[in-house]
């Protein structure tokens, strides 16, 4: 998580003019806050490792921002349901465990 999304924010930081032609519909506001959620995302993934529950909380925010924000960019619905399966899917892994599943072990 810590190296995709930090790949991803310095490419939408330095190849804003390349997404903005791959994209033309889209509003000139999506690139700078794809790559501010997704440096969110990076500082959320080490709180994560650092066992902080704010780090979840985080990726929540991040999720639901970056969901609603594509919808209004016109990119669809299916921003939503991919924001919802990368929550439910973190939310499950931190519950593999049994009794030292990860959930119980954030501060």
């Amino acid at each position: 998580m810590v190296l995709i999304n930090g790949l991803l924010a310095i490419f939408y930081i330095v190849a804003s003019d390349i997404i903005a032609k791959a994209m033309p519909d889209a509003p000139m506001w999506l690139s700078p806050v794809a790559a501010v959620l997704l440096i969110v995302n990076v500082c959320c993934a080490i709180a994560l490792f650092k066992w902080k529950k704010w780090g979840f909380v985080g990726f929540c925010t991040t999720a639901a921002i970056g969901a609603v924000a594509n919808v209004a960019a016109g990119q669809g619905f299916g921003s939503l349901i991919s924001a919802v399966v990368g929550v439910a899917i973190l939310y499950g892994i931190l519950h593999i465990g049994g009794e030292r599943k990860g959930w119980d072990q954030l501060e």
